[in-house]
């Protein structure tokens, strides 16, 4: 009789079957290691609620009060009572005026200036990376050394140079030009004209991004059928831009509103260019009137979120459709 070799079976751990999932991890290690990678954020995190979110929570209490820094003992509480004042006093009432047609106008001509700029820029011609950075260049400067800029170098009128060039055509076709005060007869244009200087690149920009990411073939394609640069820029071009367009309005929107330098530098407020921020700035800094102040400021920041709202979803839906082509 042969001896029978007997053999241990071994007991093997059942597989994942395909398409299942691995085993979880310990739930103690995985939350360690997610704090491990947001704890470098923490401290920006706490730099940005105190800078941002602390003061404006301050704003809010502040504006629900009856708060005058000359008379800081008769503070008392209101409730909605200084919004309801912001909303029926008619100098702040012209200040939201003054701000939706300053945003307005500057928006619209800093897109069109900006999209005629893209299209040139889109063009290959020798030293377009100069020219594209001395376009740029306006944006780069602080607002208030831009509003300085124009105040004394283009609009004086003794020593401006739109004065000057006058002179100049006036001395050379024989006529006796007008030396006009520009900011004294045209405030409000010439606020506009300094702000649509300096966020004309900020709109090429965003358009010449969006020229550089249409479809090279679906261009050339439209051009082999016998379509114009009109019939391209119409039907092509332009539907592809609508959301840059979009964006750059948006964007452009929330910065013009809350836009201070200018009319502080240019005409201090005065001949009706007082806007939103800046009739903020009397009833703070000139009346102290804390509380009124404070309940303008709010209704500025909400206007302001409500356009960041809308330009967020474009900002998302661009990137979709970016992540759809790719």
């Amino acid at each position: 009789m042969s001896a029978a070799t007997h053999q241990t079976p071994t007991v093997q751990a059942p597989r994942p079957a395909a398409g299942g999932t691995a085993p979880a991890r310990p739930e103690g290690r995985w939350d360690a290691r997610s704090w491990a990678r947001r704890a470098p954020l923490l401290p920006a995190l706490v730099f940005l609620i105190a800078v941002t979110q602390l003061p404006f929570a301050a704003t809010l209490v502040i504006s629900l009060f009856d708060w005058n820094a000359y008379h800081p003992d008769n503070r008392s509480f209101t409730g909605f009572g200084n919004y309801q004042e912001v909303l029926s006093d008619p100098l702040l009432r012209d200040s939201v005026l003054t701000t939706a047609v300053l945003t307005a106008t500057v928006v619209l001509v800093s897109l069109v200036l900006g999209l005629m700029a893209a299209l040139l820029l889109d063009r290959r011609f020798r030293g377009r990376g100069i020219v594209r950075t001395m376009m740029i260049t306006p944006f780069l400067l602080v607002p208030v050394a831009a509003a300085l800029l124009w105040k004394h170098v283009l609009f004086n009128p003794e020593y401006g140079l739109f004065n000057g060039a006058l002179t100049w055509l006036g001395d050379l076709f024989g006529f006796d030009p007008p030396q006009p005060d520009w900011i004294s007869e045209m405030p409000l244009m010439a606020v506009e004209a300094a702000l649509i200087w300096q966020w004309t690149p900020f709109m090429m920009l965003i358009l010449l991004a969006g020229l550089q990411s249409r479809s090279a073939e679906l261009t050339e394609a439209a051009r082999l059928d016998g379509a114009g640069a009109w019939q391209i820029f119409r039907h092509l071009t332009l539907p592809h831009l609508r959301r840059y367009l979009e964006l750059g309005a948006l964007l452009g929107s929330v910065y013009v509103v809350q836009h201070f330098d200018a009319v502080f530098t240019l005409t201090a407020g005065s001949l009706d260019t007082a806007n939103l921020p800046y009739a903020v700035y009397q009833e703070f800094f000139r009346a102290q009137e804390y509380g009124v102040a404070s309940a303008a400021g709010v209704l500025a920041v909400l206007g302001s979120l409500l356009i960041a709202v809308f330009a967020l979803r474009v900002v998302s839906s661009l990137f979709r459709e970016e992540g759809s082509r790719s």
